[in-house]
């Protein structure tokens, strides 16, 4: 048997649920994922926007918003080193695995907690104020739902795994899986082995990512880099006594001055 044929095989035997949930959906979801953007972007412009509702209430945001971001970035960069960076690069670099791991709960408890925390204030926000609730479609419903259950998962996945069990090697299992999609030999067995709650964060992962282009969530892949390059904005007093010293030019005379 060769080596390009065994990730076949393993998928194959792995039973077709398994089949169909760890090497059939994954590329299903990223289809949709790369093809929504697509489209978003071409039919839909303007709506490519997380539709901001600062101007309806402040003070809850400025708490929830900065505490979210922070914390879902460090959960990103996480996931990034846990499930790209195989372990022998770590183990080349001198980590050891029990550093490793004592780090990637840390770190991850500390981010899951504050990730949660700050999508607790912006939820009970929408909820609790009106015009911002009254601001909210259906769509923004469901995908607060969606992410909300996909990094409670996460964070109950981390705390029941490395917490209470005693430690769980997921880079053993869930991130070969993970690079096996994007080398197009999906391995399902590995992703069959896995802990009940690290299968079900990594199915509401791939259905969030399913939904993500039809979604306000669109706004973290673009940055407002226009705004480095547009002019000034000129603004002009109405004030009389903030004209300046200089006179006025002609034609430029006040309108009932």
């Amino acid at each position: 048997m060769t080596a390009s044929a065994q990730p076949l095989t393993t998928a194959a035997g792995a039973g077709p649920g398994a089949v169909l949930l760890w090497a059939v959906l994954p590329y299903v979801s990223l289809a949709f994922f790369v093809l929504g953007h697509i489209w978003r972007y071409r039919y839909d412009k303007f709506g490519w926007t997380t539709r901001s509702s600062q101007l309806y209430e402040n003070r809850l945001l400025r708490i929830g918003s900065p505490l979210f971001h922070f914390g879902i970035l460090v959960v990103l960069l996480g996931h990034i080193g846990g499930l790209v960076v195989p372990k022998s690069w770590t183990e080349a670099i001198g980590m050891s695995e029990h550093t490793y791991h004592l780090l990637a709960v840390v770190l991850g408890t500390i981010a899951g907690v504050c990730t949660v925390g700050g999508l607790a204030i912006l939820v009970y926000r929408r909820r609790t104020v009106g015009p911002v609730f009254s601001a909210t479609t259906r769509n923004d419903k469901a995908m607060y739902l969606s992410l909300t259950v996909t990094i409670l998962l996460g964070l109950a996945a981390t705390v029941a795994a490395n917490l209470v069990k005693g430690g769980y090697d997921y880079r053993e299992t869930v991130s070969p899986w993970f690079r096996s999609i994007f080398f197009l030999q999906p391995r399902a067995d590995l992703m069959s082995g896995a802990p009940l709650l690290f299968q079900l964060h990594a199915l509401s992962a791939l259905l969030l990512f399913a939904a993500w282009p039809f979604t306000r969530l669109v706004h973290m892949l673009t940055a407002p880099l226009g705004y480095l390059t547009r002019p000034y904005i000129v603004y002009r007093s109405r004030d009389p006594g903030q004209l300046g010293t200089r006179p006025p030019r002609r034609g430029w005379e006040r309108i009932g001055g």
